[in-house]
């Protein structure tokens, strides 16, 4: 009864927040500078793992389920009892790497823990309650409330931890945010969905191999929870005017939909508004926009799909920066060219882009 309870509530509040945000669209992430990696190496939605399991691959000293919830698509992790999680990512995290998750409290939330998220060099990544301990890490908290923190540690030497006010998320977007890090060698900028909270210029030690991400949750109860769902870790700096104008295609998974949707996500804000700088500044370049989606579901209806999506970026493009769309040609391939295999999340997410062909 508690489980319905809480879905009902959720259900409630998030179509609010989608209403809101669709009379909005991506112009409420104007400022939104954010252009994620350019290969995801790492990808989970928990769509691989039955609902009430813990999902595999992920390690805690704590519990947790993979849940539904009603009026969100696909699967969550829910935190059932407080304490460490680490996500199954990659041995070692590079010096360019981008890392994003959606993150979902419970409406009302009705306490002040928060939910923190450290980057950290592990001795021994079996042991994820060590990283309070490790010699180097960079960590910062979120809170609904807009309340955030963030420390770092460095070859062993600690700093008292810094607060910031963020806006909160908790009524405005029905208890979700959308988490982003975006790490260029020393430097780490934190996104909390439209807003930059932290851009920390020696956040990281070059010579440290950070090599775990850790999530860490100091209590639950049942008006204080969190779940986190779309995990995507991606590699590389974008390259866009070097790979557009040079070797004439750009890839982007930074281009976001909703689900079965043609509707641009508002986090993709800061893709968006790189290739629109290189069409800018190259009034004579010209592009067709191609969609590609995964396996996923029928022939007819990828195709279908990816092509309303190119559609869909291209009037964007057009309106909201203003590119002249007779400079713009659309198409959509569906899942005929995959970039990875389907067999895998990440493969999934790989194939799940958009590319711009200089025409």
């Amino acid at each position: 009864m508690k489980r319905a309870l809480l879905a009902a509530a959720f259900l409630l509040s998030s179509s609010g927040a989608a209403q809101a945000q669709d009379a909005a669209g991506i112009k409420a992430f104007s400022k939104y500078d954010f252009v994620p990696g350019e290969q995801i190496i790492a990808f989970d939605d928990f769509m691989q793992d039955a609902v009430g399991d813990f999902p595999e691959g992920w390690n805690t000293n704590a519990a947790g389920e993979v849940v539904t919830i009603e009026g969100r698509p696909g699967h969550w992790l829910l935190f059932t009892k407080g304490g460490i999680f680490l996500p199954g990512l990659s041995a070692v995290l590079p010096d360019n790497f981008t890392l994003e998750f959606d993150l979902l409290a419970s409406t009302p939330f009705s306490t002040g823990i928060d939910f923190s998220t450290t980057i950290v060099e592990l001795g021994d990544v079996k042991q994820p309650a060590a990283w309070q301990g490790a010699d180097n890490r960079f960590g910062f908290t979120v809170h609904p409330s807009g309340q955030t923190n963030s420390e770092r540690r460095q070859e062993g030497v600690g700093e008292a931890a810094v607060q910031a006010q963020a806006e909160p998320f908790a009524a405005k977007n029905g208890g979700l945010a959308h988490v982003a890090v975006w790490r260029t060698k020393e430097r780490v900028r934190v996104y909390l969905n439209d807003q930059k909270i932290w851009d920390v210029p020696k956040a990281m030690v070059l010579a440290a191999k950070y090599n775990s991400v850790v999530f860490w949750v100091y209590d639950v109860g049942p008006d204080y929870q969190y779940f986190v769902s779309n995990l995507r870790l991606a590699v590389g700096a974008p390259d866009t005017r070097n790979r557009l104008l040079t070797e004439g295609k750009w890839t982007t998974h930074g281009i976001l939909f909703d689900v079965n949707s043609d509707r641009i996500r508002g986090e993709s804000y800061g893709s968006l508004k790189e290739i629109a700088g290189v069409l800018k500044e190259n009034p004579a370049l010209r592009v067709r926009i191609l969609g590609h989606t995964d396996s996923d579901g029928d022939v007819a209806g990828n195709l279908d799909l990816s092509k309303r999506r190119a559609g869909a970026v291209k009037n964007a493009l057009a309106t909201e920066f203003g590119i002249d769309a007779a400079r713009m040609e659309t198409d959509g391939l569906g899942a005929s060219q995959p970039a990875a295999s389907n067999d895998t999340a990440a493969g999934k997410a790989n194939n799940r882009r958009v590319e711009f062909v200089k025409l």
